[in-house]
């Protein structure tokens, strides 16, 4: 059950806002079926087949040498097929049809964002929506075959390679702006992404997770609360 203060105050931040930006990792997603990484029960508590490391298999290095094995973790674990938006990526996309909104900053790679309505999701880490034939650059929206022969591959970030500058360059954009930035689902462990939290120069720092965060201390607000709940919550008060 939400503590009805930190609610209210939650609620006031985001009507006084006048640039609101969400900062979001795999726990605004567990409501929709997908786990989280590194929170309990997380893929990353366990090996793959009590032998691989999740970290490991995500890698640029794993993927050259096992392609297999990559594609079969990425299937058994991580797809996105037929997962759909929760209570709390459809608050969101309320927020930002209204304009209080201005940009969702994400982790994650399963488009729940862009399907519940957001149009202005910055990808950090790419999309398992997306993927290209590394040979002929052929783009897919799944994994298959490319007729040229080559190998295709998601269009996500792995362990080894450089973040899209694009996005890191607008990401930081919309956190240098904002007046009030809420990271939600998310521990802040992964780097560089987590570096970026320091740009925010704005009013309120608002977390909404379920455990603590290296951050906690420094924001204004803290809310170790399930996110799809308490963003539903949210839009219901404000009557959208």
């Amino acid at each position: 059950m939400l503590a009805s203060n930190k609610f209210n105050e939650l609620l006031d931040i985001i009507k006084s806002s006048k640039y609101l930006v969400f900062f979001t990792g795999a726990g605004v997603s567990t409501d929709s079926g997908l786990k989280s990484f590194r929170g309990k029960d997380g893929l990353y508590s366990s090996k793959y087949k009590n032998k691989y490391q999740p970290e490991e298999i995500l890698s640029i290095d794993f993927f050259n040498k096992n392609k297999a094995i990559f594609l079969e973790y990425i299937e058994e674990e991580l797809s996105i097929k037929d997962v759909k938006p929760n209570k709390g990526h459809i608050a969101l996309a309320k927020l930002e049809e209204l304009g209080i909104l201005k940009a969702v900053i994400t982790q994650n790679i399963d488009n729940l964002h862009q399907e519940a309505g957001n149009k202005n999701v910055i990808e950090l880490h790419g999309s398992l929506k997306r993927w290209y034939c590394m040979s002929c650059g052929k783009k897919y929206t799944y994994n298959t075959n490319c007729n040229c022969g080559g190998i295709v591959r998601p269009e996500v970030t792995l362990y080894g390679e450089m973040l899209d500058e694009e996005a890191v360059s607008q990401a930081i954009y919309n956190i240098e702006n904002a007046d009030t930035l809420v990271i939600a689902g998310t521990s802040l462990t992964v780097y560089p992404a987590a570096h970026y939290i320091r740009y925010f120069r704005g009013k309120n720092l608002v977390i909404i997770n379920n455990e603590a965060t290296q951050y906690d201390s420094s924001a204004q607000l803290v809310l170790y609360e399930n996110f799809a709940k308490t963003m539903d919550k949210v839009v219901k008060e404000l009557g959208i």
